[in-house]
């Protein structure tokens, strides 16, 4: 009965040695999954990341607060205007270059405001120059290997026992449950970055019409350095992934299977982490609140 038993334990123990391994390197097919899907969706502007969500927007900015834009505009070039007329004593001391200046800051801001989208396109234009630059530095480095550590893992696998890597299984399996947890947390932050732009986007006639005024232009600057923020986002998120990338190539080559599984997941759990801080740190930089 020795033999069959050292049958069945060597067979218990190869089933488990093939699932771990097979759990291992899902562990990294899932991040390099991850790193490319973060970096295919950052480096897309709004109009070419949903055509037809930014085709609505527009839409509904150009149909619905573009003319409550208009009103607003008129007020403050209005307002502007009669302080102009006040600072001159009533017109007693005309100055002709004054109503010049009136006109030419009136129709600037007539074109700032029918040319909103315009705007906020050359901004993620920008943004998105940056982006790309960024993501040609470290795209070589972003895709992780597991292939050959694998070999040197399934060497350190044969020499455990039967329990041992029993629990070894069910620590690669709780990892990989934690691993799709924190998929979703991701997809919630790039994901939310872009619902955030096309809220953002949608009311951009709005603190573009008050530009126009000194003390009313607070709100328009307020929502470039806004924009501004949100669309340099996506370059901190690059650089997350890009140190994310770095700190992981090193986890398939650990001398340590639990110590690489766990590794693994610290360093996810830290990647989103560091994710849900982008925006809060692009609207410090940029000084936006």
């Amino acid at each position: 009965m020795d033999w069959l038993n050292g049958l069945i334990e060597d067979w218990l123990k190869q089933g488990l040695i093939d699932a771990i391994l097979e759990k291992f390197q899902g562990m990294f097919d899932s991040i390099n999954y991850q790193i490319g899907d973060i970096a295919a969706n950052v480096g897309k502007p709004p109009d070419a990341w949903d055509s037809n969500i930014f085709s609505m927007v527009k839409a509904l900015s150009d149909t619905v607060i573009l003319p409550i834009a208009g009103i607003i505009l008129t007020f403050v070039v209005t307002y502007e205007l009669i302080q102009m007329v006040m600072e001159r004593n009533n017109m007693r001391d005309f100055d002709t270059m004054s109503i010049y200046k009136w006109i030419v800051k009136t129709f600037i801001a007539v074109y700032i405001l029918t040319h909103a989208f315009d705007i906020i396109i050359g901004v993620f234009g920008l943004a998105q120059s940056v982006v790309n630059q960024s993501a040609g530095v470290i795209t070589g480095s972003l895709d992780i290997g597991a292939g050959d550590a694998l070999v040197g893992l399934e060497a350190q696998l044969q020499a455990m026992g039967v329990w041992e890597l029993m629990g070894l299984w069910l620590e690669t399996f709780i990892v990989g449950l934690c691993l799709q947890a924190m998929t979703i947390c991701i997809f919630v932050v790039i994901f939310g970055r872009m619902i955030e732009i096309y809220l953002t986007v949608s009311l951009a006639p709005i603190p573009l019409a008050t530009m126009a005024n000194r003390e009313w232009g607070q709100m328009g600057n307020n929502y470039l350095k806004s924009l501004f923020a949100v669309a340099f986002q996506g370059f901190l998120i690059m650089v997350c992934v890009a140190i994310y990338a770095a700190l992981a190539q090193n986890i398939p080559n650990a001398d340590n299977a639990h110590a690489a599984i766990w590794t693994t997941a610290g360093y996810t759990v830290l990647l989103c982490f560091a994710l849900f801080k982008t925006g809060s740190l692009a609207k410090s930089v940029f000084n936006a609140h």
